[in-house]
């Protein structure tokens, strides 16, 4: 397990608990009293710190690299998995996954950003940012689950999209604007989940939908805290205040009406109990499909429609 920088008083108490357990075992001495002090102390710890979390401590916990991410959902939620690849276009993005799948026998179209959990697949994945490519693949993915008539489920985790040349050359800008347009007239329920980072327009390319959820240690802005502060301040030392400022948690979403619904994580994020994620995520999806199933196709449209465009403030 890893530890961020405000987990440390955990780390030691649970490395004081692994001591007490060896000189138990190898001592033949009873520690169980010991040993249940200190779980005790763990726990009143973990329920202090994840309980009076900062939004900047948020964003970090969203980045945790044990948490899990989008291939893990879907091997862990669905009943069968097939991935589908390419965007008939240029190339097959491995930054954005989609496929079929099912889920207590309901198809499902699943798309989003899969993040790598070493170096080299990191690398490969781009770290969960995608090219047009991907946009691309994303957007035919969808007008297949249209054509016959399957929900779709977007998982949202990136840091943003691809900025490199490649993907500025091959039209980054077009195609996250062409999937938020053609994805308001979707015939088929749209729901989307921020599993981890919601960043920018990155986030936006596949974040249209008739319910937006997060999960309780996510984000979702219009810039990353790091960059707002390079902006703002011309250095990342007031991440911390710009992560404050952006009003980025999952709680302020609610109370702005961006999103619809959050999701409980475990305490101290889905990676300590990836199983409770898995089966809150599943029943998240589930809830959410039975919401909108009996729409017409019409009522659908018209519906996601109205959502985005009563967001904010703004005059004619």
């Amino acid at each position: 397990m890893e530890y961020l920088s405000f987990e440390l008083p955990i780390k030691e108490l649970e490395d004081q608990l692994a001591k007490a357990k060896l000189v138990g075992q190898e001592s033949g001495v009873d520690v169980s009293s010991t040993c249940k002090q200190i779980e005790d102390k763990i726990q009143k710890e973990k329920e202090r710190i994840y309980g009076h979390l900062t939004p900047w401590e948020r964003v970090q916990l969203a980045r945790h690299p044990n948490r899990p991410y989008t291939l893990d959902y879907c091997s862990a939620i669905t009943d069968s998995f097939l991935e589908l690849h390419g965007d008939r276009r240029f190339a097959d993005d491995p930054a954005m996954i989609g496929g079929l799948a099912t889920i207590d026998g309901q198809s499902f179209m699943i798309v989003g950003m899969q993040k790598g959990r070493n170096t080299k697949e990191r690398q490969y994945r781009r770290f969960g940012m995608p090219n047009p490519d991907g946009y691309r693949k994303a957007l035919r993915l969808m007008y297949v689950a249209e054509k016959f008539n399957i929900p779709i489920v977007a998982l949202i985790d990136t840091p943003g999209a691809y900025p490199g040349l490649e993907a500025e050359e091959r039209g980054q800008g077009s195609a996250i604007a062409v999937n938020i347009f053609e994805m308001c007239a979707i015939k088929v329920p749209i729901i989307c989940i921020i599993i981890g980072e919601g960043a920018s327009g990155g986030a936006l390319g596949i974040g249209v939908g008739n319910k937006v959820i997060m999960m309780e240690n996510t984000w979702y802005s219009v810039i990353a805290p790091e960059s707002c502060s390079s902006i703002l301040w011309r250095n990342w030392d007031h991440k911390a205040e710009a992560a404050e400022n952006l009003k980025l948690t999952p709680e302020d979403s609610l109370k702005l009406g961006i999103i619809e619904e959050i999701i409980k994580e475990p305490l101290g994020g889905a990676h300590y109990d990836p199983e409770s994620a898995y089966k809150a995520v599943k029943k998240s999806i589930l809830q959410a499909y039975n919401e909108f199933k009996t729409m017409s196709a019409k009522e659908l449209v018209t519906h996601r429609q109205n959502r985005f465009i009563n967001l904010g403030v703004y005059s004619e």
